[in-house]
């Protein structure tokens, strides 16, 4: 079962001072390729075309990462997490909506992403309200010895995939993740109906205003130092 995210949150609110994270926790890797950005600071960020990368090392025991970004949409982190429970970073790109649900008319993304074979992690949207009430978490894909937070509600087929879908609390927020059946490196999912279906078939929020919309890698371990690339991402809305 996943950690409670209120910590994520806090921290993507941060801006911290540079910290040599690489030298005091181990190493991790920059591509070998010269890239429009590289940090390997714990809460390194910047933003590009529209989004902003965060490195987001969050969890305690956490060992050392760097991102790189050649633009917003193609990115990736080489994280070295030592193999303990307990997610240990969300490298991450936003882009904010700062729409009410019933003022969407269309709310999608496309991704297209390489995993590593090894390791423990899963490969997620996850979607706040303006007021961090309420997160929305979707998987594309995940190594089995990870889980999501809360109880299983059954399945759903929505927004283009078939989901597991599970409601829980972590003490500062409700969170209900939508866990695909059958894992995926890319494809398209329709978001909207997604948040229309918890609002208006659950009851589970009213009709918040979605605020920032996150994809990226929740790791918990990758010993020895494993890639993960976005090789492409795109957030629309109308």
């Amino acid at each position: 079962m996943a950690t409670p995210k209120l910590s994520r949150r806090l921290v993507l609110a941060v801006v911290a001072p540079a910290l040599a994270f690489g030298a005091t926790l181990g190493l991790a890797s920059a591509p070998a390729s010269a890239a429009v950005w590289s940090s390997c600071d714990q809460y390194g960020n910047t933003s590009l075309n529209g989004y902003t990368l965060y490195n987001n090392i969050w969890g305690s025991g956490a060992g050392a990462q760097c991102i790189w970004a050649n633009s917003g949409t193609n990115w990736g982190v080489n994280a070295n997490h030592p193999n303990t429970g307990g997610i240990k970073s969300y490298p991450n790109a936003k882009k904010v909506i700062n729409k009410s649900i019933t003022s969407l008319g269309s709310l999608s993304s496309d991704y297209n992403v390489t995993v590593p074979s090894s390791g423990a992690y899963n490969t997620a949207y996850d979607i706040w309200d303006t007021n961090y009430d309420y997160e929305v978490m979707l998987w594309v894909n995940h190594t089995s010895n990870v889980g999501p937070l809360g109880t299983s509600q059954g399945n759903l087929t929505l927004g283009g995939s078939t989901w597991t879908v599970y409601k829980g609390n972590n003490t500062a927020n409700d969170v209900f993740s939508f866990v695909r059946t059958s894992n995926s490196s890319s494809g398209t999912v329709s978001i909207l109906p997604i948040l229309q279906w918890i609002k208006d078939t659950k009851g589970w929020f009213g009709n918040v205003t979605i605020g920032d919309l996150q994809f990226g890698f929740e790791i918990t371990s990758s010993s020895g130092g494993l890639d993960f690339t976005v090789n492409s991402e795109s957030v629309s809305s109308s």
